[in-house]
C-alpha cells in the first residue's frame, strides 16, 4: 500500500475506532480531536497504563491519517483525589498516615524528592510515558481545578445538582443515597477532601453549604477555584464536558461507570466521548490479576526479557478479548512482532507500508530503523537452552554459525534479543527441562538422523551459513522421520509425509521442551558436531516404553 491508501477501507481496529471519532468530530463541527487517558497517582504507573496510552495513541494516529485533522492526547492525573490509605510500597509510611484524606498534591512526598506525593507520582508517570516516546500533554486535576479551567463546568453542575444526583442515586444503598452529592468540598481548616451531604446548594452565589460531621461547624464553600472536587463518576463527566473530550477508552471493570458518567455529561449539556472497552488481563491460571496478590506481570519484568515493541504487539492484539499476562506469553509476542515488522518491510519494497499490519501502528506508520534479525527469538531461546549459554558472548558464538557476519553494531535488534534470550532461558526454560529417552518405536528415526548428519557433515559445512545450510539439514530431518511411527501416507503418488509427532519428539528427547522451531535452523546455528553429540547423548539414555 502507498500513501494514497484509502485509510477508510483499512481493516484494523484502530482505524475502525478512528472512524467513530471522525464521525463525532464531523457532526460537532470541530476542527480537531481530543483524546484522553486517565491515571490515578496514588500508585506507580504499570503495564495497564502502557496499554491504555499505547492503544489510544494508535487510534489517534489512525484518526490523523483518516482525516488529516490535528489531534491532542491529554494524560490526565487525578491528583486532587484524597489519599484513602497508605500504600505498601513507599518509605516513611508514618508521614503519609498523618495526612490521610488530603489531596495527593497536599500530602508530603515520602521519598523526599518532590513537592508532594502527587507530584512525585506525576513525575514518575511522565518519565514512564517519555521513556516509551509517547506524545501527550500532561494534565493535573489540581492545576485544572485551582486555575479555574473547570469553573464554568462546576457552576453548571451546581445548577443541575439535583439532576446529577438522580443519575447516581439509583446505584447507591439507602445510607449513601441520603448523603450523596457530586461535590467533595476541601475542608478549609484541615485540607481533607470531605465526603459529606450538602445542606444547601446556592447556584446564585456558586457555593455549597455543608457541615463538619465531627465538630458540627457549618461552612459555605465556593465550587470554583479548587475549593471542591467532584466525586469520581461526576468528575469523569466534568472533564469530558469541560474539555470537549472526543475519545477515551477504559477497562471492562468500568463499564457501569462509563454509562453513569455519560448520563451526567448529557445532564451538563454535552455528548460523552466515543468510548472503547478493553478486556482485563488474566494470570497464568486464567484468573483475574490482582495488584495485592502480585499474580500478574509487571512492565519491568516484561522488559527484562523482551523489547518494548513486543509488549506493544501484545497490547495491539484483540484488545476486546481477555488475555493471559504471564511470562510464557513473551516469546510468542516477540516473534509475532518480528514477523509483522518483516512483513511490513517486505511489503514496503513492493507496494508500500500496510496500515493493517500491527507493526505499522507499533512504529507510528514508518519502517523500523534497524535491520531484521536473521534468527527468531524462539530460535535464540532454543540455542541458549541447548547450549546452556550463560552470557551473550556464548550465545553470539553459536549465532555466528548461522549468520557469520552479524555483529552487535550491524544487528542491534539481534544483539538485544540475544541478551533477552540468555536471561529468559536461564530463568524460565532451563530450570524446568526434563529431556526424556526415546521410545523403542522412536529410536530408529533418531538413529537415522544421527547417521545422516554424520554422513553429510562435510557437505553441510561446505554450504553457505544461514538459510541454505539450515534447509539442507531440514531435509535430512524430514527423511529421518519418514518411518513409523511418524510416517504419513503419500497422496497422489508423492513421497510419504512426516507427522507433527516427529518434530515434537525431537525437542522432547533432545531438549526437554514440548516443541520448538525448525530443527534444521537450530542445528545450523548450534553446529552440526554439537547436534550429533546431542543425539548421541539422547540415544545413550535407557529406552523407555511407548506411552
Amino acid at each position: 500500500m502507498t500513501e494514497q491508501t484509502d485509510f477508510s477501507a483499512v481493516k484494523a481496529w484502530p482505524f475502525e475506532e478512528a472512524a467513530k471519532v471522525a464521525a463525532r468530530v464531523k457532526s460537532s463541527g470541530k476542527g480537531m480531536a481530543l483524546f484522553e487517558t486517565g491515571y490515578g497517582p496514588s500508585g506507580l504507573p504499570h503495564i495497564g497504563t502502557f496499554g491504555e496510552v499505547a492503544r489510544t495513541t494508535w487510534v489517534r494516529r489512525a484518526f490523523a491519517r483518516l482525516t488529516g485533522l490535528p489531534t491532542k492526547l491529554i494524560a490526565f492525573s487525578d491528583d486532587m483525589d484524597g489519599l484513602r490509605k497508605v500504600p505498601d510500597n513507599v518509605p516513611n509510611k508514618e508521614l503519609l498516615a498523618q495526612h490521610l484524606g488530603k489531596s495527593l498534591t497536599a500530602v508530603p512526598d515520602p521519598f523526599g524528592t518532590h513537592e508532594s506525593f502527587g507530584h512525585h507520582n506525576n513525575a514518575r508517570l511522565r518519565a514512564f510515558l517519555d521513556a516509551f516516546g509517547f506524545e501527550y500533554e500532561f494534565a493535573s486535576a489540581t492545576d485544572y481545578y485551582k486555575s479555574g479551567r473547570f469553573d464554568a463546568a462546576l457552576l453548571k453542575m451546581l445548577e443541575r445538582h439535583q439532576e446529577v444526583r438522580q443519575v447516581i442515586l439509583p446505584t447507591l444503598g439507602p445510607d449513601r443515597r441520603a448523603t450523596y452529592s457530586p461535590f467533595l468540598p476541601v475542608h478549609p481548616k484541615t485540607g481533607v477532601v470531605m465526603q459529606v451531604p450538602m445542606e444547601e446548594t446556592r447556584p446564585e452565589s456558586g457555593t455549597v453549604i455543608w457541615r463538619d460531621p465531627e465538630t458540627g461547624e457549618r461552612f459555605e464553600t465556593p465550587v470554583t477555584g479548587g475549593h471542591v472536587k467532584a466525586q469520581w463518576k461526576a468528575d469523569w463527566a466534568l472533564r469530558w464536558f469541560a474539555l470537549g473530550v472526543d475519545y477515551e477508552m477504559s477497562g471492562k471493570d468500568l463499564i457501569d461507570s462509563v454509562k453513569l458518567s455519560g448520563q451526567i455529561c448529557r445532564v451538563l449539556g454535552a455528548e460523552p466521548p466515543v468510548g472503547f472497552t478493553y478486556e482485563l488481563f488474566l494470570d497464568a491460571e486464567g484468573g483475574k490479576i490482582s495488584k495485592s496478590k502480585g499474580n500478574g506481570l509487571t512492565i519491568d519484568e516484561w522488559l527484562r526479557y523482551a523489547p518494548p515493541e513486543s509488549l506493544a504487539q501484545f497490547m495491539y492484539n484483540q484488545p476486546g478479548r481477555a488475555k493471559r499476562l504471564h511470562f510464557d506469553v513473551i516469546p510468542r509476542a516477540v516473534d509475532e512482532y518480528l514477523g509483522n515488522r518483516d512483513k511490513l518491510r517486505k511489503g514496503a519494497e513492493t507496494g508500500g507500508l500496510d496500515p493493517a499490519n500491527p507493526a505499522w501502528h507499533v512504529h507510528g506508520g514508518a519502517l523500523p530503523n534497524t535491520p531484521e534479525p536473521p534468527l527468531t527469538y524462539g530460535m535464540l531461546l532454543n540455542i541458549a537452552t541447548v547450549s546452556a549459554a550463560e552470557d551473550a558472548d556464548q550465545l553470539w558464538s553459536f549465532v555466528r554459525n548461522y549468520a557469520p557476519g552479524a555483529t552487535a553494531e550491524s544487528q542491534p535488534m539481534l544483539a538485544q534479543l540475544i541478551d533477552y534470550a540468555v536471561a529468559y532461558s536461564r530463568d524460565f526454560i532451563r530450570p524446568g527441562l526434563k529431556p526424556r529417552a526415546p521410545t523403542a518405536e522412536e529410536r530408529p528415526a533418531f538413529e537415522a538422523l544421527l547417521a545422516a548428519l554424520r554422513e553429510n557433515e562435510a557437505e553441510i559445512a561446505a554450504r553457505p551459513a544461514g538459510l541454505e545450510r539450515a534447509e539442507f539439514i531440514q531435509t535430512l530431518v524430514y527423511d529421518a522421520g519418514r518411518r513409523e511411527p511418524f510416517l504419513v501416507p503419500a497422496k497422489d503418488g508423492g513421497r510419504p509425509g512426516v507427522s507433527r509427532g516427529w518434530f515434537n519428539a525431537l525437542y522432547q528427547v533432545l531438549v526437554g521442551a514440548e516443541e520448538g522451531p525448525r530443527f534444521g535452523s537450530l542445528a545450523a546455528a548450534y553446529g552440526v558436531a554439537r547436534a550429533i553429540a546431542l543425539i548421541e547423548g539422547a540415544l545413550a539414555r535407557d529406552t523407555v516404553a511407548a506411552g
